[in-house]
């Protein structure tokens, strides 16, 4: 199950669960509308927990508030599905493909803003896939053919005359009231003194969740008796102005919101105000040292962001998240942000906002790169997947601002984030858009080049990438060698995966020598070798492969980096199975599985996980070798084409499954080869870690059975443990 974590207490809505649930047992698209604040939301990922068991293939959660432009709306539905793209055709037709067999519940959270794109692709998933439900939040339904809806009310509300308080039966409406209040002011206690202001407060609030949340956020600095006074002078002036200015075109509840959200406003110091809306910029999240840069200027100094900062959390306006180990981020709820948004709009700020929000990313991104092949690569990777949305929102403000030569820079520092982490299609999105706006030759166009010929080579559309390293050597000229050698990987590289080794290796040998990695493309040196000792491999040149592998292996050790250093492992693998030493050639594998899988780099996982069932078929591991095909299997159907389509890869993975057959027989092949199609992709990668090297003549391990090895102790028994691979997870169940 794909879902967050509840932070805070679920209250009530028990009718209204009940009837999800049944509307999502009849019915393949069930939508939740009503106003912002009224708890969609919530009320859907606790309905998606409830039914969970009914779908054995998942329940997906995809968080669509932060996405601002609709046609990366199947971009973000590969990434939350955990699917690789390893094709140019649409990402929705990519996604539908991968569901068609599944019985999957995917809720897609937050579409008002995405009605058209939500309600396009939600028909041609449901069509594809009979066995697809999906479950939409949104404050107006998609309007397609089979949409059930259903209306989410607000909380009930202890009418407020009542004449005692017995503390049962007083309406949700209430008890959540005195859960928040509990959280922000712990000497609060909701009595019989306190009851009938709490009511009327409750009621004035139409038993808005959002709304009840930010007024008790108020009692760490106001009695329960002056909040229901100031709440009834607030309603009294709105009805006034309604009246007198003819303003009362609103539906009540989307007024009760505003209301109580500019009340809140209103309840704020002067630059607590300031900064709300200026941080309203940020999408996803956002760390303190980001709403320092972006929040601070003119009257609102840096050094009291923080102050002001933790005055909003302490008003439940912006809220603190953790999972304790990274650092704290914040985030603020759709209404809460839009509310931010109009005013920094009525300030006249908001470009000088964006901007400053944009600069912001770009620096990041640029320290990232120049980080990206050191000690601090894991971190990177963490940090940016969580700004992701923040990415896209400084991309698209440079894009529509005509500030091609910025996106370029930044797409082209990205580069690792397109290619090594899953995200090549949306690169190629962002970069092909920056290079047609700007066409000035020189080292950011170069680097652009660069990233979009990797994010290319990731959905394996090979005539870009010649074409590509083309258009980078004219850039570059003859001059600029590290730029030259970018170049020439992506044409090495575009040769090797089509099967042609020989033209590769023309290449490569008549390719200058660089000592060492320098200019504006370190990494392209790098790859470069990486290649050079898998095309060595592949044209079963195994020593020059070991000794290149290496060296590599060497400087990437001393770089401190993984990334690289998980690609040189996995070409160790391939020149030590090559060259009769499986076991070596095991723990290679296992090394390149374990780089791969701290960055969720799917495609190099995949690669080491066919090689480890290659080296089990040669220890005689024959159930073993079978079931890590069929968790390969998997883990491609989410990628795109199996072994990218690359003849020396197929022919190897066939050559596996011949011999595997041929030494357990065909019955036992496809019960392990179900069992690794079956299973999850966390608990597969954890399964190949796992399992340690053996041979046939001395086996220790606990993940042989006794069929790969025969003994008179135990004739044809299987070991226990093959029925229930590890639970131990070496990764998410994220192919990205």
């Amino acid at each position: 199950m794909h879902l967050p974590s509840e932070t805070t207490s679920f209250i009530g809505r028990t009718v209204e669960l009940r009837s999800v649930e049944a509307l999502l047992a009849s019915d393949r698209l069930v939508t939740l509308t009503g106003v912002g604040g009224v708890g969609k939301s919530r009320l859907a990922l606790r309905a998606a927990r409830r039914v969970a068991e009914a779908f054995p293939h998942g329940v997906h959660l995809v968080q669509l508030s932060p996405l601002r432009e609709p046609s990366l709306l199947g971009n973000v539905l590969l990434e939350e599905l955990g699917l690789v793209d390893q094709a140019a055709g649409p990402a929705e037709e990519l996604v539908a493909q991968w569901l068609v067999d599944k019985r999957l519940l995917l809720v897609l959270d937050s579409c008002e803003h995405l009605v058209a794109a939500c309600a396009r692709v939600a028909r041609t998933l449901l069509d594809t896939a009979p066995e697809l439900r999906v479950l939409v939040t949104s404050r107006q339904p998609l309007g397609i053919a089979g949409e059930r809806c259903y209306e989410v009310e607000p909380l009930p509300v202890a009418p407020p005359t009542a004449e005692a308080y017995t503390g049962t039966g007083h309406g949700d409406a209430l008890a959540l009231f005195a859960d928040r209040a509990a959280a922000s002011a712990p000497d609060f206690t909701l009595d019989g003194s306190r009851w009938a202001s709490a009511a009327a407060v409750c009621h004035r609030l139409d038993g808005i969740p959002l709304a009840i949340e930010l007024a008790a956020a108020q009692l760490s600095d106001h009695t329960i008796e002056q909040l229901d006074d100031r709440l009834q002078h607030r309603f009294e002036a709105l009805i006034a102005q309604d009246g007198t200015h003819g303003n009362g075109t609103a539906p009540p509840r989307h007024r009760t919101l505003r209301t109580t959200i500019g009340w809140s406003h209103e309840l704020c110091e002067p630059l607590e105000r300031l900064l709300w809306a200026r941080l309203s910029v940020f999408v996803g999240g956002f760390e303190a040292h980001g709403a320092r840069a972006v929040g601070a200027g003119g009257p609102l100094p840096a050094d009291e962001v923080e102050r002001l900062l933790e005055g909003l959390v302490a008003k439940s306006l912006v809220r603190r998240r953790t999972d304790g180990s990274g650092p704290v981020r914040f985030s603020m709820l759709d209404t809460v942000r839009e509310f931010g948004a109009q005013w920094l709009r009525e300030l006249g700020e908001e470009d000088v906002a964006r901007r400053r929000h944009r600069d912001f990313h770009r620096e990041l991104v640029l320290r990232a790169e120049a980080e990206w092949l050191g000690p601090r690569q894991i971190a990177w990777y963490t940090r940016l997947s969580a700004d992701h949305a923040n990415l896209r929102t400084a991309l698209e403000f440079s894009l529509s601002h005509g500030e091609g030569r910025t996106a370029q820079e930044m797409g082209g520092a990205l580069w690792f984030f397109w290619f090594a982490c899953g995200f090549a299609r949306e690169g190629r999105h962002y970069l092909t858009r920056a290079l047609d706006l700007y066409h000035e030759p020189g080292p950011v166009r170069a680097k652009a080049q660069w990233a979009c010929g990797l994010a290319a080579i990731g959905q394996g559309d090979l005539d870009a990438v010649r074409r590509l390293a083309h258009a980078l050597r004219k850039t570059v000229g003859g001059a600029d060698a590290p730029g030259a050698h970018a170049a020439t990987y992506l044409e090495v590289a575009a040769l090797s995966l089509r099967g042609d080794q020989e033209r590769a290796a023309v290449v490569l040998d008549s390719t200058p020598e660089l000592p060492h990695p320098r200019g504006g493309f370190p990494e392209a040196w790098l790859l470069l070798e990486v290649t050079r000792s898998f095309v060595h491999a592949h044209r079963g040149n195994f020593t020059a492969a070991a000794d290149n592998a290496d060296e590599l292996y060497a400087r990437t050790e001393r770089l401190g980096e993984r990334w690289m250093r998980a690609w040189v492992g996995y070409t160790q693998a391939l020149a030590s199975a090559g060259l009769g030493r499986h076991s070596e050639a095991a723990a290679h594998a296992r090394v390149a599985l374990e780089g791969k899988a701290l960055l969720h780099d799917s495609l190099g996982a995949v690669l080491a996980v066919d090689l480890l069932a290659s080296t089990a078929v040669a220890a005689a591991r024959g159930r073993h070798a079978a079931r890590l095909l069929g968790i390969g299997q998997r883990m491609w159907q989410a990628i795109g084409p199996a072994q990218m389509g690359m003849p020396e890869l197929l022919a190897a993975r066939a050559e596996s499954e011949r011999a595997i057959r041929t030494s357990i027989g065909d019955t036992a092949y496809e019960e392990e080869y179900g069992t690794g199609l079956r299973t999850s992709t966390s608990d597969g990668l954890a399964y190949a870690l796992s399992s340690e090297d053996c041979t046939s003549e001395d086996c220790t391990s606990e993940d042989c059975t006794s069929e790969d090895h025969p003994s008179e102790d135990h004739p044809s028994e299987d070991h226990p443990s093959e029925d229930h691979p590890s639970e131990d997870h070496a990764s998410e169940d994220h192919a990205g």
